[in-house]
């Protein structure tokens, strides 16, 4: 009974989770529309960063509550997921083309910057001054995003862009209630979620470290999940993948950095195997994704059979 009460909460918080995530998203983008911000701005940062906001109340909830293993699993996890997991499910469903961007900067960065954070990551403990500066990385991140799409001027780029920006209210009181309430349901959301991911790891007898790199990281993920699939369905590859690499590049320096300088992380589950994981994970797209400059459903039942091999094996050992 303990059980099927703590998974309840747990879907009930997804649900606020993922309303929130969309009612802010909705708001914010037509508030930015309304001061003729362009909808190429909106899509690089309202949107993308809007479909990681589970993950940043999240872990900020989480680290408030001393649960550094839920906090730091759920960027750990979500970022193994979102490679292994999403681009794997969303190139079954179609092959997936790779932007020569994509392949060139965003890519590369990413694979910078897992290079950089995981020996950061590898005592578990993550300080303020660290959250800092992974921070001031994802600032930095979001205005050369915003200045190399703003030198892109080929018609089909930019209506893809518009296409990325969801449809919005005009009238501004909307708008703002869409905001707050977005904002209200994340927190509420995060708080239930995480509450009982915590109760739900007791109670099965496993380790908050595996519950946040898995249940957690993949629940989070979900805004991730719909948006590449649903572009991957509709043929628009840039959305697909450059969905999925811009949330782990703001995972690891924008909700990393967020729940750091909140309050010091220190994780005692995470395992020096699920940073070589994540890392992996990043290093791999890049030849794959150059390979034809694209990823084929052999390349995509590769990603879900890693992803399936390395749920089974820290299932396993992780249960403790």
């Amino acid at each position: 009974m303990e059980h099927g009460t703590n998974l309840l909460f747990l879907f009930s918080g997804l649900v606020l989770l993922v309303f929130g995530g969309e009612g802010l998203v909705r708001g914010s983008a037509a508030l930015a529309r309304r001061l003729r911000v362009s909808s190429l701005v909106v899509g690089l940062t309202v949107v993308a960063f809007g479909t990681s906001a589970p993950e940043m109340v999240v872990s900020v909830g989480a680290a408030l509550r001393d649960s550094g293993d839920i906090a730091l699993g759920n960027v750990v996890g979500s970022n193994i997921a979102n490679v292994l997991l999403i681009l794997g499910l969303a190139a079954l469903i179609r092959p997936l083309a790779i932007q020569a961007q994509v392949l060139r900067v965003d890519i590369p960065i990413l694979i910078g910057v897992s290079v950089a954070v995981v020996p950061l990551l590898w005592n578990g403990r993550v300080g303020r001054a660290e959250g800092a500066l992974l921070f001031a990385g994802i600032v930095a991140y979001t205005v050369l995003s915003v200045v190399l799409a703003r030198r892109e001027s080929a018609r089909a780029v930019l209506e893809e862009y518009d296409k990325g920006v969801p449809a919005t209210p005009g009238n501004l009181a909307v708008q703002l209630v869409l905001i707050a309430g977005g904002l209200a349901l994340l927190v509420g959301g995060a708080n239930l979620f995480v509450g009982a991911a915590r109760r739900l790891a007791q109670s099965l007898g496993v380790s908050e470290a595996l519950i946040g790199l898995t249940i957690v990281a993949v629940g989070t993920s979900l805004p991730e999940l719909m948006t590449s699939l649903i572009a991957a369905v509709r043929r628009e590859n840039d959305i697909a993948v450059g969905n999925v690499v811009g949330s782990n590049i703001f995972n690891l320096l924008g909700i990393l950095g967020a729940s750091a300088c909140v309050k010091p992380l220190r994780a005692e589950g995470i395992d020096a195997a699920d940073y070589v994981v994540m890392l992996l994970a990043a290093l791999v797209l890049l030849p794959l994704a150059w390979s034809g400059r694209r990823l084929d459903r052999r390349e995509a039942v590769l990603l879900l059979a890693g992803y399936a091999a390395y749920v089974g094996l820290r299932a396993t050992y992780g249960t403790g």
